[in-house]
């Protein structure tokens, strides 16, 4: 079973994805990683990053895969390694590639086959896994949201200045040419606004619970 949530940032995606995979004893998909294990790989073998055929074969040759919970890249446990500097200055460089976003996404559908899980993102429900049974969509107000962002970091900037990004971020989101935020047919819009974190989980497991049962 797939359930798959996308939407803008700042609606609750990651806190109410690994509260479900909680309450439903699911697996937890993190999609960011594997553009980290991609790129610590890369890093691994001396790889440039402005080369863009390297990393597309980078992408196309990391062996990825996910073991009682815990993530390996060629076979080795990498959870305490995906989040070190180097990974965390080039990540965003090598996912945004075409051609190593359908790589990752090819291998995001190969280890997760057969598995029970819940992810999270912005292309979720219409590029990798356009046939999940269960398909989100949560919004909210960019008020809200950048409330809610100013609020968890306060020393981040003024509340325009969040406000400001947010809107900025969404535009960027909207606009991706590829794995642009959109909502996907039959996803089931939840407005986050002014839902506690319990209301919203609620929504989406009585969607499932309704289908399953």
């Amino acid at each position: 079973m797939v359930i798959a949530i996308d939407g803008p940032a700042g609606v609750g995606k990651s806190t109410i994805a690994k509260m479900i995979a909680q309450k439903g004893g699911l697996y937890y998909l993190n999609s960011g990683n594997f553009y980290r294990a991609v790129t610590l790989k890369h890093l691994q073998t001396g790889g440039d990053f402005n080369d863009r055929e390297a990393c597309i074969h980078t992408a196309q040759t990391a062996d990825i895969s996910i073991v009682d919970g815990h993530f390996l890249l060629d076979g080795q446990c990498v959870d305490d390694k995906l989040h070190n500097s180097g990974v965390d200055m080039n990540a965003s460089r090598i996912s945004c590639i075409p051609e190593v976003r359908e790589a990752v996404n090819r291998r995001i559908n190969a280890v997760c086959k057969g598995m029970d899980i819940i992810c999270e993102g912005r292309d979720m429900t219409t590029v990798v896994f356009p046939d999940a049974e269960f398909k989100f969509y949560f919004d909210a107000e960019p008020e809200v949201r950048a409330r809610r962002r100013y609020l968890q970091n306060p020393g981040e900037g003024t509340f325009e200045e969040v406000l400001r990004s947010i809107r900025e971020r969404d535009e960027n989101d909207r606009n991706k040419p590829v794995g642009a935020l959109k909502i996907a047919p039959g996803a089931h819009i939840i407005d986050t606004s002014y839902l506690t974190i319990t209301e919203v989980c609620e929504k989406v497991l009585s969607v499932v619970k309704a289908a399953k049962f």
